[in-house]
């Protein structure tokens, strides 16, 4: 192609792709080329009428040069019409099908929730029956066996503590789950609130006979979060390492991970959790299978949505026997807005 045709392809298509952007369609294109076409042959042919020395040879040349030319316009000129029409229709079906895609990914989420909540509630019922059925028994045996009163007491008061922790529990969590659209967020030093959350858990690891293993990062300042949530995830960790650990330490570290994020990590010396328990641990009312620690299963499951709701993800690393590591990574900066 000469360099003359390259000028005019390139032109004609900047032209069709300039044209299109203002929403031509290709039948537009190619009548506004054909005017055009029309308007330069009548001027050769009155260039003709007016000029005696342009004779009819020179005015078919150029008459058949314009013509050559303007096809070869037009052709360049509908082949990037069509061009960008298939580019936009591409686009199109690109956002349609993301949009579908979530569409599918919100619907199965809901379902999942739908389902979840329903789990809960038919646990709830199950657990609240179990334990009305066993305070009715004690009340029972108080009525017919006046001798066996301090066993039934023990018994009864047992049912309507576990039924107390229920209910403390699906309130925090009913709390946690409504307060994840907005929150108010505060700047706060870390240094204040891990010193805050030792004091209390070094004096109740010490009542259990464990040692508390604590270190604090000194280059880790303040975050600008919501303190309340971040001293929930801390302490309903610890408690649960507390609670499965009978002999050796629980440990609680706080470090800076580079510019934007900052890491807190739970380890115990505990039961510790196995690789197919480990997942579902984060579910409602779900429990390291053989467990026979008192507790309802949500403990989790709220540190999970809390960290969720910072914008901050959530790691476990568990050996049987052995211990388990839990590492939350979470923002120095949070939004306004929950994580969503």
């Amino acid at each position: 192609m000469e360099p003359e045709e390259h000028a005019i392809a390139r032109d004609a298509r900047e032209r069709a792709y300039w044209r299109t952007a203002q929403g031509y369609r290709i039948d537009e294109l190619v009548r506004e080329s054909d005017l055009f076409r029309q308007m330069l042959m009548q001027a050769v042919r009155n260039f003709a009428d007016v000029i005696q020395g342009f004779t009819r040879i020179e005015e078919g040349r150029a008459l058949h040069l314009i013509d050559e030319a303007l096809s070869f316009v037009m052709q360049t000129s509908v082949r990037q019409a069509v061009h960008e029409h298939d580019r936009k229709i591409q686009d199109y079906a690109d956002m349609l099908q993301r949009a579908n895609d979530e569409l599918v990914r919100k619907q199965q989420l809901l379902s999942e929730t739908i389902e979840s909540r329903q789990q809960v509630t038919r646990r709830v019922v199950h657990d609240l029956r179990n334990f009305l059925n066993a305070f009715t028994t004690a009340l029972e045996v108080l009525r017919r066996t006046p001798s066996a009163n301090g066993r039934a007491l023990a018994l009864a008061e047992r049912q309507a503590s576990d039924m107390k922790a229920l209910i403390d529990e699906l309130l925090e969590y009913s709390v946690v789950l409504s307060g994840h659209n907005t929150f108010a967020v505060e700047e706060f030093a870390l240094r204040e609130l891990y010193e805050e959350v030792v004091s209390v858990y070094r004096a109740a690891a010490e009542a259990k006979g464990l040692r508390l293993d604590a270190e604090f990062d000194a280059h880790l300042g303040a975050t600008s979060s919501n303190r309340l949530k971040t001293k929930q995830i801390a302490v309903n960790l610890l408690s649960n390492a507390l609670k499965y650990t009978q002999s050796g330490a629980i440990g609680l570290t706080m470090t800076a991970l580079g510019a934007d994020h900052w890491r807190l990590t739970v380890t115990d010396t505990g039961i510790g959790i196995s690789p197919s328990d480990q997942a579902r641990v984060f579910k409602e009312f779900e429990r390291a299978a053989g467990s026979d620690t008192p507790g309802v299963g949500l403990g989790l499951a709220i540190v999970k949505e809390l960290v969720r709701s910072l914008g901050g993800e959530i790691r476990l690393e568990s050996r049987t026997d052995v211990g388990s590591v839990f590492e939350v990574r979470l923002p120095l900066q949070v939004s306004l807005m929950a994580a969503g």
